[in-house]
């Protein structure tokens, strides 16, 4: 059996209550700025018309898309610790962890959260680090290839919106990426112990491997479908806002894509959950993909609030529930 690791030194789960209070405030301070930015490019006026014939009978639905994918994410999460002989999480400490990552204040990114959890239950800090790295990985093994064959499928339709510039890149580096990642497998008992950058290239390569074992083997097909729960659950959420805004649901390709351009890196791998990036990056995202501006901006801006700011509640009671765990 193996047994957690002690809590060395001051982590980012010790924070006091104003350091985390400062962190949410800066997170609010990147968002708004990042909002009145957009809705200065798409006209205060358009911004204003949309928040003022909002639909706003959709919005519950997107809350509960949302709740779908928090449930999705701690599936995949108890899986990539579980997968390997690894400990079987408890669904309450998953979730804990799964919220707490989310949260926005944690400045350096949820994985931060995941390393410093996965150190509890792996005697190997380096183990420790692959799964934190096929955690990643797992998000997009996904997202990535669906993206990929919607891109596709797109070009070969000779569809205008979304763009080649949009579209291209999809189709191009997600089959590249995989054929090099998969080809790269094969030098992962070589590069294993060394030093420097060798080893974190098979850090890198052992986290795929997990990946494969998440895929190919029937007992942890818990890890796959609850990531694809999430992706669809957190899709949803913003298709849900979409809706309530522009009055008619995207096209799922389009949607797609933008929402996958957009969101390029996830909320758990930004600092302070991507406050201001995504606000920034998704409306126009949206907008080269079909959607007017002013919808975009209003309909992000539902969104966010649905699965960045309505989370902190139970981010706080999640990182409560690390705090009191902690092994003395």
């Amino acid at each position: 059996m193996k047994l957690p690791r002690p809590f060395g030194g001051r982590t980012h789960l010790d924070g006091r209550p104003r350091e985390l209070a400062a962190f949410i405030a800066l997170g609010a301070a990147l968002s708004a700025a990042a909002v009145v930015g957009v809705s200065w490019a798409a006209g205060f006026g358009a911004v204003a018309d949309r928040l003022r014939h909002v639909d706003a009978r959709w919005l519950p639905l997107a809350v509960a898309a949302e709740v779908l994918a928090y449930v999705g994410y701690v599936l995949a999460y108890r899986e990539v610790a579980r997968v390997e002989d690894g400990p079987s999480l408890p669904h309450s400490r998953a979730l804990a962890l799964v919220a707490t990552g989310f949260g926005v204040f944690v400045a350096r990114g949820g994985f931060s959260v995941d390393l410093h959890a996965f150190r509890q239950e792996f005697v190997d800090d380096r183990e420790a680090r692959v799964r934190v790295l096929g955690l990643g990985a797992l998000e997009y093994a996904l997202l990535a290839p669906a993206t990929c064959i919607v891109a596709i499928l797109l070009l070969l339709d000779h569809v205008h919106q979304p763009g080649t510039s949009l579209t291209m890149p999809w189709a191009i580096a997600v089959p590249a990426g995989g054929v090099l990642a998969l080809s790269a497998l094969r030098l992962r008992d070589r590069l294993r112990g060394r030093h420097g950058w060798r080893d974190h290239v098979a850090q890198w390569l052992d986290s795929i491997h997990v990946i494969r074992q998440l895929f190919f083997k029937l007992e942890h097909a818990a890890g796959p479908i609850g990531t694809g729960i999430y992706w669809f659950g957190d899709i949803a959420c913003l298709a849900f806002c979409l809706r309530a805004f522009e009055g008619h649901f995207p096209s799922v390709a389009p949607l797609l894509i933008g929402y996958a351009t957009g969101y390029a890196l996830t909320r758990r791998t930004l600092p302070l959950a991507g406050a201001g990036a995504v606000e920034a990056l998704l409306p126009f995202a949206l907008l080269w993909t079909g959607t007017p501006l002013a919808a975009a901006v209003t309909a992000v801006l539902a969104y966010r609030i649905v699965n960045f700011w309505l989370p902190i509640v139970p981010a706080a009671f999640g990182l409560r529930s690390l705090r009191a765990a902690k092994p003395t």
